[in-house]
């Protein structure tokens, strides 16, 4: 291709949480430009907001039904690509759904719709579209965790046998939905997160990056969720036991009322020859263990040089390659296999390392079970996903 890919915007207005980060995030590496958008459910609000990204006025909607009927008409040279739909949970699927009947790729938040019903309906409509769907799961975005992954699909680690993942943050530790914070006021309804509030939205972060890590799937799990703060409507924390597809078992930690925290998620996984460790807050440093050797710290950008991380660093050696690059990483590759894919090429593996539907499947799947689980203290073992 010999042009940016479109991109229009569903949610994401100036008044919003997470929008700001997935424009940045899209931009980074000048493969993407942002065309279009209906920015916030206030028609006032964007229209604001597109002004202030400098888009005309007419490419910016009223409704997102509004924009993806008017993009559909334009030539091919002229309407979107893609939508990027960063709103709150309850308004994922329609949108997205809605998207793909048009011809539209997407880019989605997770977890990736308000039920698992609406995500298998989700994957029966890309299947028949042929479009793409990316599923920000930030975290699996960093160069580390992808080299981490490369060297336990290696067997450098031996078989595995312990994975350890946690999440803490602390800003839900006291009732800040009733003090006008509108981020904790959608996430704490069930009627706009869903049926999980703490384990639907950072669980499942811990929950993708154990799998993607290891490259194993879940079978069962054993859990506890608890609400401490008065008269909260969802879960403000929880664990779970993991039991994993090769025999492996772990541990799931995720809580938004560790007060103090910000967000806190690290993984450590131990096979039969060795351990590795990565912690958000020392992005850059991956920790190797063994029994046999001593303890090796690789570095990204210098000591890291599998193709993998390689493909996504950006910066030299001993610059940090954060949050913005991981979430860009997701935009990058979902970028160049839509532009492969309309080129007619074959994407590379490394083009196709983002989240895509599977991992948005198995992240309801998870809530799911965690939640059924997690208020059923007669039931030991659930088999993922029942």
């Amino acid at each position: 291709m010999k042009r940016k890919l479109r991109m229009g915007m569903v949610g994401g207005g100036s008044d919003a949480f997470i929008g700001a980060i997935h424009r940045l995030a899209a931009l980074m590496d000048n493969q993407i430009e942002l065309v279009c958008g209906c920015f916030s459910v206030n028609p006032e609000i964007s229209k604001s907001s597109g002004q202030l990204y400098y888009l005309p006025d007419n490419r910016v909607y009223k409704t997102y039904q509004e924009m993806f009927e008017k993009e559909a008409l334009l030539n091919v040279g002229e309407r979107m690509d893609f939508v990027s739909v960063v709103t709150p949970n309850f308004v994922h699927f329609e949108p997205a759904m809605m998207a793909l009947d048009k011809g539209f790729h997407v880019v989605i938040d997770k977890p990736i719709t308000f039920s698992l019903d609406e995500a298998l309906r989700l994957k029966e409509k890309i299947i028949e579209t042929g479009l793409t769907l990316a599923l920000t799961h930030t975290y699996s975005g960093y160069p580390a965790v992808k080299h981490a992954r490369q060297i336990i699909s290696e067997g450098e680690l031996g078989k595995i046998r312990k994975v350890y993942v946690e999440y803490p943050q602390g800003w839900l530790s006291a009732k800040v939905e009733d003090q006008g914070n509108v981020q904790a006021s959608w996430r704490t309804d069930p009627k706009r997160s869903g049926k999980a509030g703490c384990m639907g939205d950072i669980g499942t972060h811990a929950h993708h990056l154990a799998e993607y890590v290891t490259g194993l799937k879940v079978t069962e799990l054993c859990a506890e969720l608890k609400t401490y703060v008065p008269d909260r409507l969802l879960d403000d924390d929880g664990a779970a036991l993991l039991r994993f597809e090769n025999g492996a078992t772990g541990v799931l930690m995720a809580t938004q009322v560790a007060a103090g925290e910000e967000n806190a998620i690290k993984i450590r996984v131990y096979g039969e020859k060795g351990g590795l460790e990565w912690f958000q807050h020392e992005p850059n440093t991956l920790i190797l263990k063994s029994s046999d050797q001593p303890v090796r710290i690789l570095r990204v950008g210098t000591s890291m040089n599998s193709a993998i991380a390689s493909h996504n660093t950006r910066t030299p050696g001993g610059h940090p390659e954060g949050y913005l690059e991981a979430f860009a990483n997701i935009y990058r590759n979902f970028a160049a296999t839509v532009m492969a894919k309309m080129d007619g090429r074959e994407p590379s593996a490394e083009m196709l390392d983002f989240p895509g539907i599977e991992d948005g499947i198995r992240g309801m799947q998870f809530i799911d079970t965690v939640v059924k689980a997690g208020y059923n203290d007669s039931v030991k073992w659930i088999k993922f996903g029942e």
